[in-house]
């Protein structure tokens, strides 16, 4: 998978279909879960999914990972300052899928101000070997909302992350890069 042309084209465009961007992640090998402990950038990949924009319109920064029970799933960034953990609400999911970042009738900077007061240093989720689309891997499970996100090595310091919430078809998909 190291030449495969479409995992170049996805990490370096960030936009697929969705049909080659989990033809790509099906090609990928397994995560142990040690290999995802320290904190992580996120980005996304676009692939047609109606959440699209939100993660990165709100300052999602990525992810942070102590150890198999203690996950900071969502750490976000005000403009250059520090990541801080947020505790994901209930229904966020929901609302996000049927809105664009573009017609929120709140400006971006004050919904990313208002994201401040859902900081937390609580963990908001755990790690799990799962399978998942036929290979057992490490699987993210949130602590308060009925999502998964399975990750597939690229190389030692970049994931592929699927994101499949219950009841929806269409899985979401983000790229992790690990920093210091």
């Amino acid at each position: 998978m190291a030449n495969d042309p479409s995992l170049h084209a996805l990490l370096q465009e960030r936009r697929a279909g969705l049909e080659q961007a989990l033809a790509v992640f099906d090609g990928l090998p397994p995560v142990p879960l040690d290999l995802l402990w320290g904190r992580w950038e996120g980005r996304e990949i676009r692939t047609g999914h109606p959440m699209e924009g939100w993660l990165e319109a709100s300052g999602w920064y990525g992810k942070e990972f102590l150890d198999a029970e203690h996950v900071h799933p969502l750490l976000m960034r005000l403009g250059a300052g520090e990541p801080f953990p947020i505790r994901a609400l209930p229904g966020s999911l929901a609302l996000a899928r049927r809105l664009s970042p573009r017609s929120l009738p709140l400006p971006l900077p004050l919904l990313r101000r208002a994201l401040w007061l859902l900081r937390t240093e609580h963990s908001q989720a755990r790690l799990r070997r799962m399978e998942v689309r036929g290979v057992v891997s490490a699987t993210m499970l949130y602590d308060h909302l009925p999502v998964q996100d399975t990750f597939r090595r690229v190389d030692g310091d970049t994931v592929l992350g699927l994101m499949q919430e219950k009841g929806v078809q269409r899985p979401y998909l983000f790229l992790l890069e690990r920093r210091p």
